[in-house]
């Protein structure tokens, strides 16, 4: 099987999805605009051949890497980098490579929120009101129907880069100022808890693998105001968030792919869908699956890929968190201190590369244990100034 891994080389820890590909059998081509030496070791090992090119957004010279790689090695039958921001380009490649998986007929729905929306009300799932706006006027208009405070995003965006929560006049008329040259999608604000439905599907879009996940604060507040980030994976699934997440994975028609739909839980208990992610969650959400159910994912998706099969037990044994700290705070607690409270349960901990530093913090520990009480102490404790 020959599969072509865009951008192998980031974010590092997905180096062993490829990793994982090679052991499985497949022939592991990848394309990216590092230097070869540059590479690790574990990714050298575990590519067949590597082409660099000089820009990654240059489609002519990603159509050229293509092209070469099927010359030599025959039909290309698997294609994917497992990152959000180069889902167009990924769909672009399959469609002028007849190679299976997301193609240009399909891929709008899960780039553009406003598509999303749609999709979400076929599968009969609450979403908060929204509108592509481009101007001062038809803003105002929007906001009387809903009130403030609204939500602007990028109508093509990833994560919450560029999103803003707009509270008054003055604040829609300054976001207007800064000429954005995108579209934006406006919403109404919905108060709620964000929790998400994450997973992976295999190539006839049965779902493999689901976990959800708890988040103690939203991205686009931690990115915005500079605050802690936190979440956790649940140990135990609600009825209603896992009948609304397959619907939705139904209207999308999802096969072989990862998953991360975000919802907001109201006061209410009322379940809003907020967005939809075609790839794995971000973060360091695939350890964390691992460390919640003592499997490897990396593995169990290069299964799905070679021979469409998922051979692993999920049995939800603990609650993962990951909690950031940041190192404009002057902490409580020091790190040895932290090792030595959290103990065993502390499974993971590094400094955070900076392109995510500005919403998972500048140092990440990972923490499990079969309690939620000892996580959110685990949480406070990092936490507290």
């Amino acid at each position: 099987m020959n599969v072509i891994y865009f951008s192998p080389h980031f974010p590092t820890h997905y180096i062993e999805f490829v990793l994982q590909l090679k052991l499985k059998g497949a022939t592991v081509l990848g394309i990216a605009d590092a230097e070869y030496n540059s590479l690790p070791e574990k990714l050298k090992y575990s590519l067949t051949e590597y082409y660099k090119v000089n820009n990654m957004e240059n489609y002519d010279e990603v159509f050229k890497a293509v092209a070469y790689f099927s010359y030599k090695y025959g039909k290309i039958d698997h294609l994917d980098s497992l990152n959000e921001y180069w889902l167009m380009t990924e769909a672009r490649l399959r469609t002028d490579f007849n190679i299976e998986g997301l193609n240009n007929d399909s891929i709008d729905a899960m780039k553009f929120k406003s598509l999303m929306k749609q999709k979400f009300i076929n599968a009969g799932v609450n979403v908060a009101r929204g509108k592509v706006i481009d101007n001062y006027v038809t803003a105002k208009e929007f906001v009387e129907q809903v009130n403030y405070p609204v939500i602007a995003k990028p109508d093509n965006g990833v994560g919450a880069l560029n999103t803003y929560k707009i509270n008054s006049d003055a604040e829609l008329l300054n976001f207007f100022n800064l000429n954005y040259s995108i579209p934006y999608i406006f919403e109404e604000f919905i108060n709620g808890q964000i929790i998400s439905f994450d997973g992976l599907t295999d190539k006839n879009g049965n779902v493999v693998f689901h976990s959800s996940a708890t988040f103690q604060t939203g991205v686009m507040e931690t990115v915005n105001n500079d605050t802690h980030y936190s979440y956790y994976i649940e140990r135990q699934i609600s009825e209603d968030l896992e009948k609304a997440g397959r619907s939705i994975l139904k209207e999308f028609n999802l096969k072989g792919r990862f998953f991360h739909i975000e919802f907001f839980r109201t006061p209410e208990n009322k379940l809003v869908v907020l967005e939809v992610n075609m790839r794995p969650p971000g973060g360091f959400t695939t350890e964390m699956f691992n460390y919640a159910n003592d499997i490897n994912i990396y593995e169990q998706w290069a299964n799905i890929v070679v021979s469409n099969t998922f051979e692993t037990k999920v049995e939800r044994k603990y609650y993962v968190a990951f909690i950031g700290r940041k190192f404009k705070y002057n902490y409580a607690h020091s790190l040895d201190e932290i090792i030595s409270y959290c103990g065993k349960n502390l499974v993971q901990h590094d400094q955070i590369a900076g392109v995510f530093s500005s919403a998972l913090g500048n140092y990440g520990f990972i923490v499990r244990n079969e309690s939620l009480e000892f996580i959110n102490q685990a949480r406070d404790f990092i936490h507290k100034i």
